[in-house]
Protein backbone atom coordinates (compact mmCIF):
# COMPACT_ATOMS: atom_id res chain seq x y z
CA UNK A 1 0.00 0.00 0.00
CA UNK A 2 2.44 2.72 -1.14
CA UNK A 3 2.39 5.05 -3.72
CA UNK A 4 3.23 4.50 -7.74
CA UNK A 5 3.81 8.02 -8.68
CA UNK A 6 2.31 11.83 -7.44
CA UNK A 7 -1.18 11.05 -9.14
CA UNK A 8 -1.63 7.69 -8.53
CA UNK A 9 -4.87 7.30 -6.64
CA UNK A 10 -5.06 7.21 -2.93
CA UNK A 11 -4.68 4.22 -0.96
CA UNK A 12 -3.51 4.09 2.65
CA UNK A 13 0.36 2.93 1.91
CA UNK A 14 0.27 5.90 -0.68
CA UNK A 15 -1.13 8.43 1.79
CA UNK A 16 1.68 6.99 4.04
CA UNK A 17 4.50 8.36 1.85
CA UNK A 18 2.68 11.31 1.14
CA UNK A 19 1.44 12.84 4.63
CA UNK A 20 4.42 11.81 6.88
CA UNK A 21 5.91 14.88 8.07
CA UNK A 22 9.45 15.39 9.46
CA UNK A 23 10.11 17.49 12.46
CA UNK A 24 13.66 17.60 13.90
CA UNK A 25 13.15 17.57 17.97
CA UNK A 26 15.31 20.27 19.32
CA UNK A 27 18.59 18.77 20.45
CA UNK A 28 21.94 20.13 19.98
CA UNK A 29 25.04 18.68 17.38
CA UNK A 30 27.17 18.35 20.43
CA UNK A 31 24.34 16.34 22.21
CA UNK A 32 23.22 14.21 19.40
CA UNK A 33 27.20 13.21 19.08
CA UNK A 34 26.95 12.21 22.39
CA UNK A 35 24.25 10.32 22.22
CA UNK A 36 24.23 6.13 21.53
CA UNK A 37 20.18 5.79 21.65
CA UNK A 38 18.53 8.40 19.72
CA UNK A 39 15.21 6.98 20.62
CA UNK A 40 13.70 4.36 22.93
CA UNK A 41 10.30 4.90 22.63
CA UNK A 42 8.73 2.72 25.20
CA UNK A 43 4.71 4.15 24.86
CA UNK A 44 4.35 5.90 27.74
CA UNK A 45 1.93 8.46 25.59
CA UNK A 46 1.59 9.15 21.95
CA UNK A 47 3.06 12.70 22.51
CA UNK A 48 5.52 11.52 20.29
CA UNK A 49 3.37 10.53 17.44
CA UNK A 50 0.65 11.63 15.08
CA UNK A 51 -2.08 10.20 13.74
CA UNK A 52 -2.54 9.51 9.98
CA UNK A 53 -5.77 8.99 8.31
CA UNK A 54 -6.25 8.30 5.17
CA UNK A 55 -8.95 10.25 2.36
CA UNK A 56 -11.28 7.93 0.75
CA UNK A 57 -11.05 5.08 3.85
CA UNK A 58 -13.65 6.22 6.86
CA UNK A 59 -13.09 3.52 9.25
CA UNK A 60 -9.53 4.30 11.15
CA UNK A 61 -7.06 1.98 13.05
CA UNK A 62 -7.44 1.99 16.10
CA UNK A 63 -4.30 2.82 18.39
CA UNK A 64 -4.04 2.99 22.00
CA UNK A 65 -1.80 2.88 25.72
CA UNK A 66 -2.14 0.04 27.51
CA UNK A 67 -0.63 -1.87 30.47
CA UNK A 68 -0.10 -5.07 31.75
CA UNK A 69 2.31 -6.23 35.11
CA UNK A 70 3.59 -3.05 35.28
CA UNK A 71 4.51 -2.92 31.28
CA UNK A 72 2.96 -0.59 28.40
CA UNK A 73 2.62 -1.13 25.04
CA UNK A 74 0.62 0.29 22.52
CA UNK A 75 -1.93 -1.18 21.52
CA UNK A 76 -3.45 -1.38 17.78
CA UNK A 77 -7.13 -2.61 16.70
CA UNK A 78 -7.38 -2.78 12.98
CA UNK A 79 -11.35 -3.90 11.55
CA UNK A 80 -11.46 -3.64 7.72
CA UNK A 81 -9.60 -0.52 8.63
CA UNK A 82 -6.36 1.68 7.83
CA UNK A 83 -4.58 4.39 9.62
CA UNK A 84 -1.05 4.94 10.73
CA UNK A 85 0.99 6.80 13.19
CA UNK A 86 4.02 8.66 12.57
CA UNK A 87 6.77 9.52 14.86
CA UNK A 88 7.25 13.78 14.78
CA UNK A 89 10.69 13.74 14.37
CA UNK A 90 13.76 13.01 12.33
CA UNK A 91 16.85 10.99 12.33
CA UNK A 92 20.15 10.82 10.31
CA UNK A 93 20.42 7.18 9.73
CA UNK A 94 24.75 6.79 9.35
CA UNK A 95 24.48 8.43 12.92
CA UNK A 96 21.74 5.67 14.22
CA UNK A 97 21.83 3.09 11.68
CA UNK A 98 20.91 0.24 14.09
CA UNK A 99 16.95 -0.26 15.50
CA UNK A 100 15.06 -2.51 17.47
CA UNK A 101 11.66 -2.91 18.55
CA UNK A 102 9.36 -6.15 20.01
CA UNK A 103 5.72 -6.95 18.83
CA UNK A 104 3.06 -9.30 18.65
CA UNK A 105 -0.03 -9.88 16.75
CA UNK A 106 -3.31 -11.48 17.83
CA UNK A 107 -3.99 -13.09 14.19
CA UNK A 108 -2.71 -13.55 11.10
CA UNK A 109 -4.82 -12.51 8.22
CA UNK A 110 -6.64 -15.37 5.98
CA UNK A 111 -6.40 -13.32 2.89
CA UNK A 112 -3.63 -10.87 3.18
CA UNK A 113 -0.51 -10.92 0.88
CA UNK A 114 1.34 -7.95 0.25
CA UNK A 115 2.30 -8.97 -3.18
CA UNK A 116 -1.14 -8.37 -4.69
CA UNK A 117 -2.72 -5.10 -4.21
CA UNK A 118 -5.95 -6.62 -3.41
CA UNK A 119 -4.71 -8.18 -0.52
CA UNK A 120 -1.86 -5.48 0.61
CA UNK A 121 -2.21 -5.72 4.34
CA UNK A 122 -0.67 -6.56 7.30
CA UNK A 123 -1.30 -6.88 10.71
CA UNK A 124 1.71 -4.63 11.92
CA UNK A 125 4.25 -3.04 10.30
CA UNK A 126 6.91 -0.32 10.93
CA UNK A 127 7.85 1.41 8.57
CA UNK A 128 11.41 3.40 8.38
CA UNK A 129 10.70 6.67 5.93
CA UNK A 130 13.36 8.49 4.15
CA UNK A 131 13.74 11.92 3.39
CA UNK A 132 13.50 13.67 -0.07
CA UNK A 133 16.13 15.90 -1.10
CA UNK A 134 15.02 18.37 -3.95
CA UNK A 135 18.54 19.33 -4.38
CA UNK A 136 19.84 15.95 -5.27
CA UNK A 137 16.66 14.84 -7.27
CA UNK A 138 16.54 14.44 -10.92
CA UNK A 139 14.41 16.73 -13.31
CA UNK A 140 11.72 13.73 -13.53
CA UNK A 141 11.71 13.58 -9.53
CA UNK A 142 11.60 16.87 -8.64
CA UNK A 143 8.61 17.61 -11.57
CA UNK A 144 7.01 14.53 -9.34
CA UNK A 145 7.60 15.67 -5.86
CA UNK A 146 6.60 19.55 -6.15
CA UNK A 147 3.38 18.51 -7.49
CA UNK A 148 3.01 16.23 -4.36
CA UNK A 149 4.23 19.17 -2.04
CA UNK A 150 1.52 21.41 -4.35
CA UNK A 151 -1.07 19.31 -3.47
CA UNK A 152 -0.11 17.64 -0.31
CA UNK A 153 1.76 20.72 1.28
CA UNK A 154 5.17 18.93 1.99
CA UNK A 155 7.21 16.74 -0.19
CA UNK A 156 6.65 12.58 0.34
CA UNK A 157 9.23 10.85 1.60
CA UNK A 158 12.43 9.53 -1.22
CA UNK A 159 11.80 5.84 -0.43
CA UNK A 160 10.53 3.71 2.59
CA UNK A 161 11.62 0.52 3.99
CA UNK A 162 8.38 -1.53 5.84
CA UNK A 163 9.08 -3.92 7.96
CA UNK A 164 6.05 -6.39 8.39
CA UNK A 165 4.49 -9.26 10.36
CA UNK A 166 3.47 -11.04 7.15
CA UNK A 167 0.14 -13.48 6.82
CA UNK A 168 1.75 -15.73 4.48
CA UNK A 169 4.92 -17.28 4.52
CA UNK A 170 6.91 -16.01 1.13
CA UNK A 171 9.87 -17.47 -0.30
CA UNK A 172 11.59 -14.30 -0.68
CA UNK A 173 13.48 -12.32 2.03
CA UNK A 174 11.49 -9.12 0.51
CA UNK A 175 8.98 -7.93 -2.07
CA UNK A 176 8.78 -4.70 -4.06
CA UNK A 177 5.32 -2.81 -2.94
CA UNK A 178 2.64 -3.80 -5.26
CA UNK A 179 2.08 0.23 -6.03
CA UNK A 180 6.01 1.07 -6.20
CA UNK A 181 9.54 -0.18 -6.20
CA UNK A 182 10.35 3.01 -3.93
CA UNK A 183 9.60 0.66 -1.31
CA UNK A 184 10.68 -2.13 -0.08
CA UNK A 185 8.55 -5.09 2.26
CA UNK A 186 10.70 -6.77 4.74
CA UNK A 187 8.95 -10.01 6.29
CA UNK A 188 10.69 -10.55 10.01
CA UNK A 189 7.87 -12.81 10.84
CA UNK A 190 5.71 -15.04 8.93
CA UNK A 191 2.38 -16.38 9.08
CA UNK A 192 0.45 -18.12 12.40
CA UNK A 193 3.41 -19.91 14.11
CA UNK A 194 4.17 -17.28 16.74
CA UNK A 195 0.90 -15.91 16.58
CA UNK A 196 0.37 -14.77 20.44
CA UNK A 197 4.27 -14.61 21.40
CA UNK A 198 6.53 -11.75 21.74
CA UNK A 199 9.15 -11.41 18.98
CA UNK A 200 11.88 -8.77 19.19
CA UNK A 201 13.38 -7.30 16.19
CA UNK A 202 16.69 -5.77 15.49
CA UNK A 203 18.03 -4.23 11.94
CA UNK A 204 20.98 -2.10 10.67
CA UNK A 205 18.59 0.66 8.54
CA UNK A 206 21.62 1.25 6.31
CA UNK A 207 23.13 -2.21 5.45
CA UNK A 208 19.32 -2.74 4.91
CA UNK A 209 18.98 -0.12 2.37
CA UNK A 210 21.84 -0.92 0.48
CA UNK A 211 20.93 -4.45 -0.13
CA UNK A 212 17.26 -3.47 -0.73
CA UNK A 213 18.08 -0.52 -3.74
CA UNK A 214 21.64 -1.08 -4.38
CA UNK A 215 22.76 2.29 -3.07
CA UNK A 216 23.11 4.56 -0.17
CA UNK A 217 20.07 5.88 1.86
CA UNK A 218 19.53 9.80 2.18
CA UNK A 219 20.33 10.64 5.20
CA UNK A 220 17.57 11.54 7.23
CA UNK A 221 14.49 9.24 7.88
CA UNK A 222 11.66 9.09 10.67
CA UNK A 223 9.59 6.30 11.52
CA UNK A 224 5.96 5.14 10.59
CA UNK A 225 3.74 2.44 12.33
CA UNK A 226 0.40 0.78 10.64
CA UNK A 227 -2.10 -1.99 11.32
CA UNK A 228 -4.24 -2.20 8.16
CA UNK A 229 -6.97 -4.66 6.83
CA UNK A 230 -8.59 -2.44 4.84
CA UNK A 231 -7.95 -4.98 1.54
CA UNK A 232 -9.04 -8.06 3.05
CA UNK A 233 -11.70 -6.53 5.36
CA UNK A 234 -10.27 -8.85 8.32
CA UNK A 235 -9.54 -8.23 11.48
CA UNK A 236 -6.63 -8.08 14.39
CA UNK A 237 -5.21 -6.61 17.23
CA UNK A 238 -1.27 -6.17 17.49
CA UNK A 239 0.94 -4.97 19.97
CA UNK A 240 4.39 -2.75 20.15
CA UNK A 241 5.94 -2.55 23.59
CA UNK A 242 9.30 -0.65 22.22
CA UNK A 243 11.01 0.70 19.53
CA UNK A 244 14.73 1.87 20.11
CA UNK A 245 17.06 3.83 17.06
CA UNK A 246 20.81 3.78 18.69
CA UNK A 247 24.47 2.83 16.94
Amino acid sequence: MTISSAMSSVTAGACLLFFMTFFLPGISPAAAEERKVFLREEFGTLDSWKPLHFPKIEKHTVYSIESKDGERYLRAESNASASGLVYKGTFNVYDYPKMRWRWKISNAYEKGDGRTKASDDYPIRIYVLFEYDPQKAGALDKVKYGLAKAIYGEYPPHSAINYVWSSVVWDLPFINSPRTDKVKIVPLQSGAKRVGTWQEEQIDIVEDYRRLFRADPPARASLGIMSDSDNTAEKAVSFVSFIEVYR
